[in-house]
């Protein structure tokens, strides 16, 4: 892990946008921008780990002023490099308790990053952070995985998502606590590589109760960004909190 820039330094940001190809394609980024900026409206959006930029600039080209908090400077660094990437303020910092200047209509946390968060306190933290930043009638919007526990047989904690002759990655469970993490073996010219990222997980109802104890209240949830709606079946949800008028 990169001290300054937590688990995604510089190694992990230049390849950051290879590596997750399919949430850069047009499919998964148009309805998701559009979505935001119906939220936003004519007000500012503020992204919480705004990384390389993959939906705050387009956001930004749609008309809505974009501000970003992000931990990894290297990861701000590939944002800057774009075109247009110069124009969206950044302030780095842990975004469940750092602070900007101003209200936001909308603030977003995207791609399963509210699990970058390890502890429950520091969820809480976010939420609540997120509701100081926004102005009333504001929106809180997340993007996040469904617990996938239903693929956990008895007395096994590990969930496979790739398997390739050079490439394994696993997600590991703890049940008892609600932490888990993504683990990657490469191999490369004969030579082994393993990294291994820790989330926690968290089920739709405790974020409900999140938004609750931040003065938050639910307004939305659908199973991705085109509002299909969700069910038991779904493998993840959009869910957004309002906060009272």
């Amino acid at each position: 892990m990169d001290d300054e820039d937590g688990y995604f330094g510089e190694r992990v940001a230049a390849a950051y946008d290879e590596s997750a190809a399919d949430m850069f394609a047009a499919t998964a980024v148009e309805p998701a921008v559009e979505f935001l900026a119906g939220l936003a409206g004519g007000g500012r959006a503020l992204e919480l780990g705004i990384g390389t930029g993959r939906l705050a600039l387009p956001l930004q080209r749609r008309g809505v002023a974009v501000h970003g908090i992000d931990v990894s400077r290297a990861m701000v660094a590939r944002l800057r490099a774009k075109p247009g990437g110069d124009a969206i303020g950044v302030t780095i910092g842990d975004f469940a308790t750092t602070r900007v200047d101003g209200a936001f209509s909308v603030s977003y946390l995207v791609f399963n990053t509210i699990m970058n968060l390890t502890t429950q306190d520091a969820q809480v933290a976010c939420f609540r952070n997120v509701a100081a930043h926004l102005e009333p009638g504001g929106c809180f919007v997340i993007e996040v995985m469904v617990p996938e526990l239903r693929k956990l047989p008895a007395g096994q904690n590990a969930v496979p998502f790739h398997v390739s002759p050079t490439r394994w990655a696993f997600d590991i469970y703890d049940v008892a606590t609600q932490t888990m993490s993504s683990n990657y073996v490469t191999i490369d010219d004969g030579r082994g590589e393993y990294r291994s990222i820790p989330f926690r997980y968290v089920w739709p109802a405790e974020l409900d109760l999140m938004a609750q104890l931040a003065g938050l209240r639910l307004r939305e949830r659908w199973e991705g960004w085109t509002r299909a709606p969700f069910t038991n079946e779904s493998g993840r949800h959009i869910s957004v909190w309002e906060k009272p008028a």
